[in-house]
């Protein structure tokens, strides 16, 4: 089983020294930061991973990205957002599978505002901090879409979308709607409670009771990544550890016209 990726605020005094990402937006940083985080341009990598040049296939552009942030290796590094989780699970996922050991503050900056002792161990950014990509080394691979196209009939997907997306009524900005063929409807709001992602147990009865076994290869997806990333985080907590994310996610897939789409007026089985 692999090591659960999400940790307690009252645990970070444990860690030591650490660096502490902070991925809200600019204001929500400028009105009130822990000393010492580094904030991670949260806008920026989102479009970077969308745009044809710089999607998470290419490890230059992401290697200079995660350089940049100042990362000592030898640091354990816990990522914090605004406690959505979705945006920290998001910027967990890209380290991870760059191989930055990572892990996410459940319950996000609420938890560690007006906490002083758990702000201790934070270390600052280092200037002269290096760092390789390795993509593909964390514990959640990455998928895209001719992969996951030819491997329909192998793969378990948890659609960590909404009903209404699931069934095809709510398009987004999509020309299509619906689901893709055999997912699994699991939305990312029944992952989370009032202080975070939900205990372990909690998960594992939640995919469960979705249709998700022992072993079960998995692959999560939304519509544009955040949503997937939290799903993927969930399931390794849960403790399963053959996971993937289509992090293009339902808006790759529904504008190829050759990939298929159910529509289920009815709903999710």
């Amino acid at each position: 089983m692999s090591q659960d990726p999400v940790i307690a605020p009252s645990a970070l005094a444990f860690l030591g020294a650490f660096h502490l990402l902070d991925v809200r937006s600019p204001d929500a940083f400028e009105n009130g930061h822990a000393p010492g985080a580094i904030r991670v341009p949260i806008a920026a990598w989102e479009a970077a991973a969308r745009a044809a040049e710089t999607t998470l296939d290419t490890s230059t552009y992401w290697e200079g990205a995660i350089r940049g942030l100042g990362l000592d290796p030898a640091a354990p590094v816990v990522v914090s957002d605004d406690g959505r989780m979705t945006d920290a699970a998001r910027v967990w996922f890209i380290l991870q599978y760059f191989g930055v050991k990572t892990l996410v503050l459940n319950g996000g900056w609420p938890t560690l505002s007006g906490f002083p002792d758990r702000l201790a161990g934070i270390r600052p950014a280092v200037p002269t901090a290096a760092f390789r990509a390795h993509p593909g080394t964390g514990p959640v691979g990455l998928v895209d879409r001719t992969e996951l196209r030819g491997g329909l009939g192998r793969a378990h997907i948890l659609d960590a979308r909404t009903s209404a997306e699931f069934i095809g009524e709510d398009l987004r900005r999509n020309a299509r709607g619906g689901h893709l063929p055999g997912a699994r409807l699991l939305p990312h709001a029944d992952l989370v409670g009032s202080g975070g992602l939900k205990p372990a147990g909690d998960l594992h009865a939640l995919l469960s009771a979705a249709g998700f076994g022992p072993g079960d290869h998995i692959v999560t997806h939304c519509d544009g990544g955040g949503r997937a990333a939290l799903a993927a985080l969930a399931a390794l907590r849960a403790g399963y550890d053959d996971v993937q994310v289509y992090y293009l996610s339902f808006a790759d897939w529904a504008k190829d016209e050759s990939c298929p789409i159910v529509r289920d007026e009815q709903g999710p089985a």
